[in-house]
């Protein structure tokens, strides 16, 4: 997953942790390193974050005509690498304030800390109201990442902003794709629509609700719908949820939620990148909320160093 380390000791000490290793955490360790602060890095999953499910990142700077975001995501990897950022390939399960250090633990060590920079990203708003059978486990999820790799295959997504499209536009390279919109409404910029629209491997339809799931012996499913057509059944060998995403904050501690805008107040506690910025969830904003933090940390600990 890039640089790694091995998170083998009970406990460990820094000035700061960083939880997540997307483009605001790396951003925010590798500014650091150039400080000569080496952070503790902690990241669950892949270097990178959500990156990996962007089909074309067009709004970053220097890369003209757009980069895939899984190649993106490798340049960032290799960058870390070159600055000498090592990643613990961890979650933390708890984050917390003592009074006077942030204690994070992970499945193999304690780790404290007197600066912390949150930058876990979001989870997935979770499809509700359908009983799932448990056959279908491995083709349903809400990432499309580990479905790059499929050919020939029919998948629905469900949703209608900018990641159901992206999601749509990524996979109807070398498949068909349903996006069914349970509204009206659609949520995603104009450029995408209209490529989804001029995709013939690509179908839209709105007012479209699912009912029933239904496992297939020989794999994949029917999918069963209501709109205001009637009743229609679909074969899908995927199901992929994209209706929005919530921060990505369960691991911190109840009383230290509630410490957070005094925490943030004193310089010692940030929240970069899309576990804050909502609808802004961009890759260049994210860097930039990780190099504010990591330049008012610094700042930070050399006046108290004096």
């Amino acid at each position: 997953m890039g640089a790694v380390e091995s998170a083998a000791k009970t406990c460990q000490v820094s000035e700061v942790l960083i939880i997540g290793a997307g483009p605001a955490g790396l951003a925010a360790a590798m500014q650091l390193e150039r400080y000569g602060i080496k952070p503790l890095v902690f990241e669950r999953d892949e270097i990178g974050g959500l990156l990996r499910n962007a089909n074309l990142v067009e709004n970053y700077p220097g890369f003209p005509g757009g980069i895939a975001g899984p190649k993106l995501l490798r340049l960032f990897a290799r960058q870390a690498r070159q600055v000498g950022i090592s990643v613990i390939p961890e979650a933390v399960t708890s984050l917390d304030w003592d009074g006077a250090a942030f204690r994070a633990e992970t499945p193999s060590g304690v780790y404290n800390a007197r600066v912390a920079v949150i930058a876990a990203g979001t989870k997935p708003k979770a499809l509700t109201g359908l009983d799932f059978p448990p056959e279908l486990s491995d083709r349903i999820g809400y990432e499309v990442f580990p479905l790059l790799g499929i050919h020939g295959q029919q998948v629905i997504i469900i949703g209608a902003g900018d990641a159901a499209f992206d999601y749509a536009l990524n996979l109807s390279r070398r498949n068909k794709v349903i996006i069914l919109n349970r509204g009206d409404q659609v949520h995603c910029l104009p450029l995408l629509r209209e490529r989804a629209r001029i995709c013939t491997r690509i179908h839209y339809r709105p007012n479209t609700a699912i009912t029933r799931l239904v496992g297939l012996p020989e794999g994949g499913m029917t999918v069963e719908c209501l709109s205001p057509a009637g009743a229609a059944v679909i074969e899908a060998d995927y199901l992929l949820g994209a209706i929005g995403r919530d921060p990505q904050l369960d691991f911190v501690s109840a009383a230290l939620l509630e410490q957070s805008a005094e925490l943030e107040s004193r310089g010692i506690l940030h929240f970069v990148g899309d576990v804050k910025n909502g609808l802004y969830r961009q890759t260049a904003i994210a860097v930039g909320d990780g190099l504010l933090a990591a330049m008012k940390i610094y700042q930070l600990l050399k006046e108290d160093a004096q």
